[in-house]
């Protein structure tokens, strides 16, 4: 394991005994997750066939009803599986990583939220044709004299709020901290739900097999966001109880922050993966911040290194020795298991997305893998972990490239001295057998991107190419 010295600084893992490698992939739990995710809205659907949900279809107003109560199941069983996909479940995170999920999770809210729309719309019209009221009239009567459904107009207009604020547009706006509060008004907003459904919704009561699938999937769902939402960080903040030990600074605007607690050893982080962290420093302590290790753990320490972006990275340059710290987590996939069996290992970082970069390489130094890291900074003063990095290079546990200077051009992701060549030769000038390697690629978004579409065109198969944004 890593060691430190009397100054609190992580030294290299030495190459030690040789870890078990994995090869790439999926965990077959998260295939099973995706599977039944996939099923539950073919049962929803089944359950609303054999329970007759077709015969209204016939009725005046038949049609539009019909087609909002199978809108209204559909949205509902998406709604859950929205909250599920970010509820933390350890195996589906680890399976998938976070920002695929917050993809997934933000496409089938989308989804949901206008199958929801249509729902309401649909059912309206159908009741208003079935009794020949006015459309405006029916709207009315529905909200104020039907069983929750004024729990359910308040649930609606709080999930549009959130759908608002998740608008692309609308995210570049606000601080991760606001949004993530504001997101929290999800729940309420399910939760108001609730009650119509299970009191006026017939579907939801036409037969035993439904009553149980629908109060198995929110138990299950309830369940999910209390155990891993609520329980499992409470009960790893209290079991590993961290503190700040020392924050010492690293580059230009970027400090490290070191932590020692009880028993770290037993908190199942992996250099790569990164926490939610509350550092309990006075007001303000309950917005989480999402930073990732800077070294693997080792049994009594923990690192990571923030780069000043905003408050709430600022404040954290401020803190001092002995500051109590909550967490949650760790979260991610971008993990050495990643790696292929056998296969060489390309590092590939730009600014402070170089944190993660170091994490893995205390990990691969362990494995005995062939490492190259490709480090892009603007100067040489910019470069983070300098005395670590270099250090790796001459204990030869990895070849370090420093690229520094201007870009060579608009788009790409490599220094001015490639600007005659391009990024594929340029790459293949640095890296000759670079389809040989797994690559992982961390920093900015686009330039992940261009560092990706470099990665292809050298014949670096997708599957070998690893890479993972905190996305929100």
């Amino acid at each position: 394991m890593s060691s430190t010295n009397v100054m609190g600084r992580v030294r290299l893992a030495g190459s030690g005994r040789p870890a078990a490698r994995r090869t790439p992939g999926r965990r077959w739990w998260a295939d099973l997750a995706g599977s039944a995710a996939l099923l539950s809205v073919v049962a929803v659907v089944a359950l609303w066939l054999h329970d007759g949900g077709i015969r209204a279809f016939a009725q005046p107003g038949g049609p539009a009803t019909t087609a909002g109560r199978l809108t209204g199941l559909v949205a509902s069983d998406l709604l859950l599986l929205q909250v599920l996909l970010m509820a933390r479940i350890p195996g589906v995170e680890r399976g998938y990583g976070q920002d695929t999920l917050a993809r997934r999770h933000r496409v089938v809210g989308f989804v949901s939220f206008w199958l929801m729309i249509g729902h309401l719309t649909l059912i309206t019209v159908g009741y208003a044709q079935s009794g020949g009221a006015g459309v405006v009239a029916e709207a009315w009567d529905l909200v104020v004299t039907y069983p929750g459904m004024l729990l359910a107009a308040a649930g609606t207009g709080l999930l549009f709020l959130v759908v608002v604020l998740s608008v692309r547009l609308a995210r570049r706006r606000q601080r991760y901290e606001t949004w993530h509060l504001i997101h929290l008004y999800a729940y309420l907003g399910v939760g108001l739900a609730l009650p119509h459904q299970l009191w006026t919704g017939a579907d939801f009561v036409a037969s035993a097999p439904a009553r149980i699938y629908w109060w198995g999937l929110y138990a299950a769902t309830l369940g999910a966001v209390v155990v891993f939402r609520v329980g499992l960080p409470v009960y790893r903040s209290a079991y590993h109880r961290l503190r700040v030990h020392a924050v010492v600074p690293e580059a230009p605007g970027v400090v490290s922050v070191y932590l020692r607690g009880h028993r770290l050893d037993r908190l199942p982080a992996r250099g790569g993966q990164f926490f939610l962290w509350r550092f309990l420093d006075g007001p303000g302590w309950t917005r989480a911040h999402p930073y990732t290790l800077s070294s693997a753990p080792s049994g009594d320490l923990l690192r990571i290194t923030v780069k000043e972006l905003g408050d709430g990275s600022s404040r954290v340059a401020t803190l001092r020795p002995g500051t109590r710290v909550l967490v949650e987590g760790p979260y991610g996939a971008l993990t050495a298991d990643r790696r292929a069996a056998g296969r060489k290992v390309l590092l590939v970082a730009a600014g402070v997305g170089i944190t993660t970069m170091r994490a893995l390489l205390d990990d691969f130094a362990r494995s005995g893998a062939q490492v190259t890291l490709l480090y892009r900074i603007r100067r040489p003063a910019d470069a983070v972990f300098r005395t670590e990095l270099d250090e790796a290079a001459r204990r030869g546990l990895a070849r370090v490239i420093y690229l520094d200077g201007g870009r060579a051009r608009a788009g790409s992701w490599l220094p001015a001295q490639f600007a005659r060549v391009g990024d594929l030769a340029g790459l293949r000038r640095l890296v000759p057998d670079v389809a040989q390697h797994d690559a992982f690629v961390c920093g900015p978004p686009p330039w992940m991107a261009g560092v990706r579409t470099t990665l292809r065109a050298a014949g670096v198969d997708p599957d070998h190419i690893h890479a993972e944004e905190f996305a929100w």
